[in-house]
């Protein structure tokens, strides 16, 4: 398995005893000064201890678990999930515009994922001093009040675990510096296991209901044994595995509908 960082960036590092300059155009130059990411938190803490290697995220793996500072205080992440199905999704940076949108967004939708058993937990490449202030705006905008916890990342510790960076900021990070997230969402169900995978570049929001939508498929999935069309939402018909035979099929589900011996329908 390959460590996060090639030899060349490494060398690299290890020659930097100061903070690089952000460059121009990039994501983080549109930030204030104090927000920009710096190159030396990542030599010293993650080159002092050696360079750890990026876990393989399948579909069906191990969640990885972590502590981390929150908004709520200390988590450990597979405690936090408990019993209960969970999101996680990351945002490149406290007080930037599309991230404030889509915290907001998550917010207003706390009931629709609580309903199906869902606990949120969002993410931001910064540390707790600035989160505070964020939700304040987060709130104000949005006419909302965030009740999930943040994770404060300013180490980018969880960012690396999951992989929630762009290769172009790992290749060139002895230029830029330590790079910030990317739009990630992990679909995580009780038994910890990664059920879903979203990866956003930090110039594009997310779709909540989109979010909704897959949960509400993997869960009917797990509970019915089924399969889900394009574009199912709850309601309409779903499909009938192939592994199941007609037969089998409508003594289970009731009234079959073949459109072809391998695509077949059936209410839900």
């Amino acid at each position: 398995m390959a460590a996060i960082l090639p030899r060349a960036g490494l060398r690299a590092l290890r020659t930097l005893p100061r903070a690089t300059p952000v460059a121009r155009g990039s994501f983080a130059s549109t930030l204030p000064r104090t927000q920009r990411p710096l190159a030396q938190p990542i030599t010293r803490r993650f080159l002092a201890t050696g360079i750890p290697e990026q876990p393989r995220l399948r579909l069906g793996s191990t969640a990885p678990n972590f502590k981390a500072q929150t908004t709520h205080g200390e988590i450990d992440f597979h405690e936090f999930i408990g019993n209960n199905w969970a999101i996680l999704f990351s945002h490149p940076a406290d007080f930037t515009p599309v991230c404030t949108t889509e915290l907001g967004a998550f917010s207003k939708l706390k009931n629709e994922f609580d309903q199906r058993g869902v606990k949120m937990i969002g993410l931001s490449a910064n540390d707790l001093s600035s989160h505070g202030d964020w939700v304040k705006d987060i709130n104000e905008v949005a006419n909302t009040n965030v009740q999930f916890p943040i994770i404060a990342d300013a180490d980018r510790k969880v960012a690396f675990l999951y992989d929630m960076v762009d290769q172009r900021d790992i290749d060139n990070i002895a230029e830029k510096g330590i790079p910030f997230t990317i739009r990630s969402v992990f679909i995580i169900d009780p038994a910890k296991k990664i059920r879903l995978i979203m990866l956003y570049p930090a110039s594009t929001g997310r779709n909540s209901a989109e979010v909704l939508r897959v949960i509400d498929a993997l869960q009917a999935a797990d509970k019915k044994g089924i399969a889900t069309p394009i574009d199912w939402n709850v309601g309409e018909d779903v499909i009938v595995p192939p592994s199941v035979s007609t037969e089998d099929a409508k003594k289970k589900f009731g009234e079959v509908r073949e459109l072809k011996p391998y695509l077949r329908y059936t209410n839900f």
